[in-house]
């Protein structure tokens, strides 16, 4: 793993419920304890203190969690308590159900999970609201977005498999979608970038530029635009380099959009025990600061202590 929050040694639940149950019921809450032990064990942990709290109090830590805290801390509080399918899963839900649609929180999840993550999410997407995911992106979204974003929900990619002798074909076809832009096109287009194997993507994008000679993401955005556009760059950014990706999204997020609160809480929380490390790694290297800094420059107050324990940087990050 290459992720910033790892399992603490010497776990102790039963003295972690103690001490949150302390922090929570006081007179004024101590959110410095919350942080030091919410964000200091991994989401396996995290289930068992809960487990703790509630025979030990007889009540809910999400549910003491929201009454005491407010505002962004207490999402990145919230978001730390999810088993990782479920977290997703409430994000997709309100990204689908909320006053707007957030297609951007779309592209993000669906773009850049395994077959199995997608499967385990769909199921308690089922289980927390009682409705089918697939349903809901079929009801809320449209077009080609929604046929890219629905192919995807469905957790078809295949795995591991590559063949050589079709990649030169897909690189044709995706060339002809870039030209032709028909709805057919289109829909061949998504159809290879959400069901092909990574392994065959990676030869069918060395393709496509032998045959084009041009890099299949700058084609992309030459021929089509809108949330159709971003996600299949998106598709295409995940298969080549998933912590990459995230960093271009987390820079524009804390940059483009004045702090965009929910885009750095969602993809803290979900990389921080897979790929956050490289994700970090990736960011330093692409824009001169590290992720740290920035967190640390437009965010405050307990929510900034809680974000950069997540982040977990280094001397040289301050």
């Amino acid at each position: 793993t290459q992720g910033t929050i790892l399992p603490a040694p010497n776990f102790n639940p039963i003295m972690d419920a103690q001490l949150l149950g302390g922090a929570l019921q006081g007179i004024c809450c101590e959110k410095d304890v919350l942080i030091e032990i919410l964000t200091q064990r991994c989401n396996s942990q995290r289930l068992t203190i809960a487990e703790a709290y509630r025979d030990m109090y007889g009540r809910d830590l999400i549910t003491d969690l929201k009454e005491n805290l407010s505002h962004h801390f207490k999402e990145v509080m919230v978001g730390l308590m999810y088993p990782p399918a479920s977290y997703d899963a409430h994000e997709l839900w309100h990204a689908l159900k909320g006053v707007d649609t957030e297609e951007k929180c779309l592209i993000d999840i669906l773009a850049s999970r395994s077959n199995m993550e997608i499967f385990q999410m769909k199921e308690a997407y089922v289980m927390q609201y009682n409705s089918d995911l697939q349903q809901d992106i079929d009801s809320e979204t449209s077009g080609h977005f929604r046929d890219t974003l629905m192919n995807l929900a469905q957790g078809t990619r295949m795995e591991g498999y590559a063949d050589p002798s079709t990649a030169a074909q897909d690189a044709m076809i995706l060339w002809e979608a870039c030209q032709q832009k028909t709805g057919e096109h289109k829909n061949m287009l998504q159809m290879i970038l959400c069901n092909r194997s990574q392994q065959q993507l990676w030869m069918v994008f060395q393709e496509f530029q032998n045959i084009s000679g041009q890099d299949i993401v700058d084609a992309i955005n030459e021929c089509y635009d809108g949330y159709f556009q971003e996600l299949l760059v998106a598709i295409v950014l995940c298969i080549r380099d998933k912590p990459s990706y995230f960093a271009y999204r987390l820079y524009n997020a804390i940059h483009d959009f004045g702090f965009h609160n929910k885009t750095v809480i969602r993809i803290l929380i979900a990389r921080s025990e897979i790929d956050l490390m490289n994700i970090r790694q990736r960011y330093k290297e692409r824009y001169g600061k590290s992720l740290f800094h920035d967190i640390k420059h437009f965010a405050s107050g307990h929510y900034e202590s809680a974000l950069l324990a997540i982040c977990a940087g280094d001397t040289e990050d301050y």
